[in-house]
């Protein structure tokens, strides 16, 4: 049943923006609206925003339209639907999706032959009563912080389209940042959901290493590849994490422990949680927007200790030598036979990779080994770490350098300075939005390996106290 587009908009969005997934999925089980109604309230917005914003390459309509009125017959049987049911949802082009080619934002994967199968986590979230609606558009190769892609244009973001979304999952910060979609999927490897979310005002979750399934996505770096959500509230984030959790034969990372819900551990009390502020390293390379967002944070919590990681300087630097070498392995063939058809950026980092000398990689790797267990430790005292993620708002799009600590740096090299030294180690990470005026920047939530579970309940408390919120994009 097609409603009228007045009480769609009511039902389906406040004020412009959407209503909370929970709250969508129990309108449509209910019958108060159908998924296909929110299905075309999504595919309006889409139409209407992306122009501008250029956060989608694909629109899957008929797709959706399809997966929609399934949704509805099902709901008409007296079928049980899941808990996302009719929710919209878009993922970064690296996920395979049936009858598209897997683009992962370069020009040489569209000669690809389209995928025959969706990415595990595209059948998970679709199995949840979820509806694709199209795929994001994203760093070249997710080799990047800007959300900057040669070949389809950057992607815009919403509260200042002159500015960047970051990346490399930028088109999924930009569609879910300007109420595109309630919900979207992106990748993390040094810190491409992080910084996304920060740069655009919205909750991105980067899980533990090995919790969320890889399966039929394009690799970047395989050790450090992390697939997580973004979602413009807490809930909505648990929701689809939840939904997305489990063992996956199909990827030899995945971990085979029991799924471990957590939306309903979302309103425990975390007064009994010991939270420390990262000192030193992250105090540093900060513009006065972040400190001010860490300062909301830590003083909301009432954080009074500081916690030093060790040697993270160095954890960043072989974060690069791992990235750059790993991905420069993966792409050795492309690099040799259509080097021309490559971002010059991506393409001459790639080849400074494939140049690193082996002991250079071992020291890296080892070095690596060393401060996981370092890190690991400091869990023993604590049970959250704060940390900025970003270390400014969104730059301007195309700016190339920023000073940091009165330093001129290249900004593309050193937006992730924050992040890379977490998801180097694979530890869980919630992104919080803080909403400064003129533009919103994210603190990172850290915790312990698969603990995913604290880190949510702290960012829910800091949401429900109205520290944290994904701000209304005017105009989106």
């Amino acid at each position: 049943m097609q409603l009228d587009p007045v009480i769609t908009a009511q039902i389906v969005q406040t004020n412009g923006d959407w209503r909370p997934a929970s709250e969508i999925a129990q309108a449509v089980a209910a019958k108060k609206i159908s998924a296909l109604a929110v299905t075309e309230a999504a595919l309006a917005r889409i139409a209407q925003h992306n122009p501008v914003l250029n956060a989608f390459t694909d629109v899957t309509a008929d797709r959706a339209r399809a997966t929609a009125k399934a949704l509805d017959a099902a709901i008409a049987a007296g079928q049980s639907v899941g808990p996302l049911a009719g929710v919209p949802f878009a993922v970064k082009n690296l996920f395979d999706v049936t009858g598209l080619p897997t683009r992962a934002g370069s020009k040489i994967n569209r000669d690809r032959p389209p995928s025959i199968r969706d990415a595990t986590l595209v059948e998970r979230m679709e199995a949840a009563g979820a509806v694709l609606v199209g795929a994001l558009n994203m760093g070249e190769y997710a080799y990047d912080f800007t959300g900057e892609n040669i070949h389809d244009g950057p992607s815009r973001n919403p509260h200042d389209v002159t500015r960047m979304t970051g990346g490399s999952s930028g088109g999924s910060g930009g569609a879910v940042g300007g109420s595109l979609v309630p919900l979207a999927l992106g990748s993390d490897t040094n810190g491409s959901i992080r910084v996304p979310s920060s740069f655009c005002g919205i909750f991105g979750l980067k899980p533990t290493y090995g919790r969320l399934s890889r399966a039929r996505s394009f690799p970047f770096v395989a050790s450090f590849d992390h697939l997580g959500p973004f979602a413009r509230s807490v809930e909505d984030l648990a929701l689809s994490y939840d939904a997305m959790q489990g063992p996956d034969a199909e990827d030899a990372a995945c971990s085979t422990r029991a799924i471990e819900s957590v939306t309903a551990l979302l309103g425990q009390d975390i007064g009994s949680l010991r939270i420390a502020a990262a000192g030193g390293y992250f105090r540093k390379n900060l513009f006065p927007e972040a400190q001010e967002a860490v300062a909301r944070v830590t003083k909301a919590l009432g954080v009074t200790r500081d916690i030093e990681l060790p040697e993270v300087a160095r954890a960043r630097s072989a974060a690069y030598v791992i990235s750059t070498v790993e991905g420069a392995s993966l792409h050795l063939d492309r690099l040799r036979t259509r080097p021309n058809d490559f971002d010059p950026a991506v393409r001459d980092r790639l080849l400074a990779g494939a140049m690193v000398p082996a002991p250079l990689v071992d020291r890296a790797q080892k070095f690596r080994r060393w401060y996981r267990t370092k890190v690991l430790a400091l869990f023993k005292d604590v049970d959250v770490i704060i940390a900025p993620a970003t270390p400014c708002i969104a730059p301007k799009l195309g700016q190339a350098t920023f000073v940091l600590d009165g330093v001129e740096l290249p900004v593309r090299a050193n937006i992730g300075i924050h992040t890379q030294p977490i998801s180097f180690i694979g530890l869980p990470v919630v992104a919080v939005p803080v909403p400064l005026d003129p533009m919103p920047i994210g603190v990172q939530i850290i915790a312990a390996p698969w603990r995913e579970d604290i880190a949510l309940r702290v960012a829910y408390a800091l949401e429900r106290a109205g520290v944290v919120a994904a701000p209304r994009a005017k105009g989106f």
